[in-house]
Order: structure tokens, then C-alpha cells, then sequence
């Protein structure tokens, strides 16, 4: 539950106001602009920022200006240009990462859905009764499958999510649920069972936990190891929020993105390119590239709510009204 009285603060271009959003709004521009580079390095061969520097490509001054350009246009657009009292960008920021949260939540939903059905008519053979050869090579390739199918499926899910308002992971619960209630009764009551259920519900799993720590992290969920910071003032509390946002939260987000997308071979990249598909091939689902790519999507979601949490905190340590409660009962 949201308090939502009037914030009573000094202009929000104050010095230190523009100190906290200049920082934490160009955390947000260079991950949009670190996504875009690495768009570029898997899709156009791009060489990377840092050939900028060291061999002066071309290209690599292309991808150097990419994150110039986000710079320059997140500093007067949303720094010097900004009305916006922090906690508006708080909630500002908060309202983005939910939808992006919220779109992620409909596809996994969607694709887990189609993918395991997909599944279970190659496994069962019954692509030969309706279709020709062809296709039935093409839905046996991952490529096809993820291009084809899942790409368009990401897309529907993102145009849905901008008219809802429930994150989804909640119906992602249910289906959970659903999925292991449906492996209980076929291998026990029928004797089947075949390896993509399996995968259904890792699939979902990984999802749920990795998408939901974002919201998580906003309702104030997490484990909190409360000694001394029940009993500190409101100003304490915002500072110790803010320094750990950056130099706990931040750090390790942009640090799992970086490692995580950094280069073609990178633990993200290299299942991503290769829509790669887990060791039980056609029994299973094609979505194990996708589980790679949660990894990814986790350090992002972070990263951005950290700095929701960023200029949350920097309000209560300067004292500003307006601060957002949250319901004991809520708190998980």
C-alpha cells in the first residue's frame, strides 16, 4: 500500500538532486546502450566499444558513440529537462521495469505453452498425420522454432502487457502448479512421462524466480538481517539504502550483465546464437538459449530497480514527504 501525499521538496534541479539523477538515469542509458552494442557485435559483426580505442575501427567508433549519444540525450532529457521530484522517477523508473517484467512474465507463459505442445506432437508423432516433410523438418529445428514462433510470440506478449496491469507471475504460479499436478498424474495414474514436462516447469521456474526478484526487491521482500537499522532515523536509513544500492546492488546487476553478454562466446551470447536447445534434443523444448538469456534479463531488471531504490533513498535521506509505505503484510 502506497502513501500518496505531495512531495514537499526543494526544485528539483537542485545540485544534488541533479548529481543522484544525472547517475542514475545514465545507469539506465548504458544498459540501453549496452544492449544495442551487443545487438550490433552478434547481428553485424561489430568489433565492440573498446576497438574504439585500442585498433581505432570504424566500427568500433560507431558502438563508442552509442553509449556518447545515450549520454548526451539522458543528461538533457531526463536530467536537465526534469521537473520530476526523485520519488516521481523512483516511480518513474519502477513503472518501465514493470512493464518490461510484465511482458516477460506473458511470453515465458505463451511460448511455454506452445513450445511443450509442439513438443509433445513430435514426440508422439503426430506431424505426419497433418503436414508434409518439410515442415516437419522445420519444427524440428531450433533455429526455425525460435525465429518463427517464439520471436513473434515475445512480441505479443509486450503489446499485450501495455494493456494489462498484473505482472503475471502470478498465473505463471498457477501454471506451475498445473505443470507438476499434470507430471504427478501421468506418471503415476498413466505411466508417462516424457522429458519436455520436465523442462516445462524448469522453464517456468527459472523464470518466475529470476523475473519476480525485481518486484521483490520493490515491495521490500528480500531477507533483510535486521540488527541495528530498525532502530536508525528515516535520513540513516536513506543513506545506508543508497550507498548499498550502488556499491552492493548496482555493482553486482551491471557486473552479471557485463560478463554475461560480453562477446559472442559469453555465457549469454554463445546458447543465444545458437538457439541452444538442452542434450534431450526433439523430446524436449527448444528453450534452453532462453534459460541462458533469464541470466541476463535478471541482472537488467536489477539494475533498474536498483536505481528506483537509488533515488527512493536519496529522498529520505534529504527528508522529503511523499515516501512510498508498504504494508507489513505484504513484506515476504
Amino acid at each position: 500500500m502506497l502513501d500518496q501525499s505531495s512531495e514537499s521538496q526543494p526544485s528539483s534541479g537542485s545540485g544534488n538532486n541533479l548529481i543522484a539523477k544525472f547517475f542514475g538515469w545514465n545507469v539506465i542509458g548504458f544498459l540501453i546502450a549496452f544492449i544495442l552494442n551487443n545487438y550490433l557485435t552478434l547481428s553485424y559483426d561489430f568489433p565492440g566499444a573498446i576497438s574504439g580505442f585500442s585498433e581505432q575501427s570504424m566500427l568500433g567508433l560507431v558502438q563508442l558513440s552509442v553509449y556518447v549519444i545515450s549520454c548526451v540525450m539522458i543528461s538533457y532529457f531526463l536530467v536537465l529537462k526534469n521537473t520530476r521530484s526523485l520519488r516521481q522517477d523512483a516511480e518513474l523508473v519502477n513503472s518501465l521495469n514493470v512493464y518490461l517484467i510484465r511482458g516477460l512474465f506473458w511470453s515465458v507463459l505463451f511460448i511455454g505453452v506452445v513450445d511443450v505442445l509442439i513438443a509433445f506432437i513430435r514426440v508422439e508423432r503426430i506431424l505426419p498425420l497433418y503436414i508434409n516433410d518439410d515442415m516437419i523438418r522445420l519444427l524440428n529445428k531450433p533455429t526455425f522454432i525460435g525465429l518463427k514462433i517464439h520471436i513473434p510470440i515475445f512480441i505479443v506478449s509486450f503489446i499485450l502487457a501495455a494493456f494489462t496491469k498484473t505482472l503475471g507471475f502470478v498465473w505463471l504460479s498457477l501454471m506451475i502448479v498445473l505443470a507438476e499436478l499434470l507430471i504427478v498424474i501421468s506418471r503415476f495414474v498413466f505411466s508417462y512421462e516424457q522429458p519436455f514436462m520436465a523442462d516445462l516447469v524448469r522453464y517456468w521456474y527459472a523464470a518466475l524466480f529470476l523475473f519476480a526478484s525485481a518486484y521483490t526487491l520493490y515491495d521490500e521482500g528480500h531477507v533483510r538481517v535486521d540488527i541495528i537499522y530498525a532502530g536508525l532515523t528515516e535520513k540513516m536509513k536513506g543513506y545506508l539504502n543508497a550507498t548499498g544500492a550502488v556499491l552492493l546492488g548496482l555493482s553486482t546487476s551491471l557486473i552479471i550483465v557485463l560478463i554475461g553478454f560480453n562477446g559472442k562466446y559469453s555465457i549469454v551470447n554463445k546458447p543465444l546464437m545458437s538457439f541452444e536447445v538442452s542434450q534431450t534434443g526433439t523430446v524436449g523444448m527448444f528453450v534452453k538459449y532462453q534459460m541462458a538469456l533469464f541470466l541476463g534479463i535478471f541482472g537488467i531488471t536489477m539494475a533498474i530497480q536498483f536505481v528506483s531504490c537509488f533515488f527512493e533513498s536519496i529522498a529520505d535521506y534529504r527528508g522529503y514527504t511523499g515516501k512510498r509505505k508498504v504494508v507489513q503484510e505484504k513484506v515476504h
